[in-house]
């Protein structure tokens, strides 16, 4: 199926690995011109530039710290000034704080609000011009599950989660405004870095496929594992196809079956 992708611009943030990575490559197999950044821009060049069909002129590599509005502002400028427009971004870089709240201090706190909120807001208004300036121009912020069923072992994040989403759906009818779209992935638990840090971590006598399958049987994902970061990935990219036109301040989960709310 063409999505109608070819030849447009995309922004992704968070991209040297997991699902911002997963993202970038389903993007470039579209086509896209893509504007990557994260934090770490030899890892950024480095995964990207193995990315099968990459061509370094359709390509725009950068660092940027999200929670910085000047940074930000001046990576969305680059992109402007090298594609000449943008049509989608892919709010992705962020992190989970593994803490019950009891444990959590009042700088932990802060920290996650100041990611999840100004990871997405600063990047759209940065943006926003550029993609009123498109006649297909499209947000996708990547949320989680945890922002409508929150766990105590993540109470922080579900709760700065809760509030990105409530956000996305105040930025999705202010855009609306401009002709662009703003929607959310909500994600269960899926096998990214984070998760085989962890693993690695956990000491435990059990492989990866075995020790993911217990937290699996434990958190109730019905489907019984994790997803992977190309499963979130497709979502994604249809999300900001032009043939979703019709879809805004809304969420698709990708959680295996994990989500017990109606």
């Amino acid at each position: 199926m063409d999505l109608r992708l070819r030849d447009r611009t995309v922004v992704v943030t968070g991209a040297s690995s997991g699902i911002g990575l997963a993202t970038t490559r389903q993007l470039v197999g579209e086509g896209v011109r893509v504007a990557a950044c994260a934090r770490d821009l030899d890892r950024l060049r480095a995964a990207v530039g193995a990315i099968e069909g990459t061509d370094p002129d359709r390509v725009h590599l950068g660092t940027c710290d999200v929670t910085d509005r000047e940074d930000v502002e001046s990576f969305v400028g680059g992109v402007v000034g090298r594609f000449g427009g943008i049509d989608g971004l892919v709010c992705n870089a962020g992190r989970s704080l593994m803490a019950p709240l009891s444990e959590t201090t009042d700088e932990q706190i802060r920290e996650e609000f100041d990611l999840k909120i100004f990871g997405s807001w600063n990047v759209v208004r940065a943006a926003r011009k550029a993609l009123a300036q498109s006649d297909a121009g499209s947000v996708v912020n990547v949320n989680a599950i945890l922002s409508r069923q929150p766990e105590p072992r993540l109470a922080v994040t579900s709760a700065a989660r809760a509030a990105l989403l409530n956000l996305t759906h105040s930025m999705a009818e202010d855009l609306a405004h401009d002709g662009t779209r703003v929607n959310s992935v909500l994600l269960g638990l899926i096998d990214t870095g984070q998760w085989r840090r962890r693993f690695e971590e956990s000491g435990t006598a059990l492989d990866y496929d075995a020790w993911s399958a217990e937290i699996a049987a434990d958190r109730g994902i019905a489907l019984g594992r994790f997803g992977t970061a190309d499963e979130v990935a497709f979502h994604i990219v249809t999300l900001l196809s032009p043939l979703s036109g019709y879809t805004t301040g809304t969420s698709v989960d990708v959680g295996g079956g994990v989500g017990r709310y109606v």
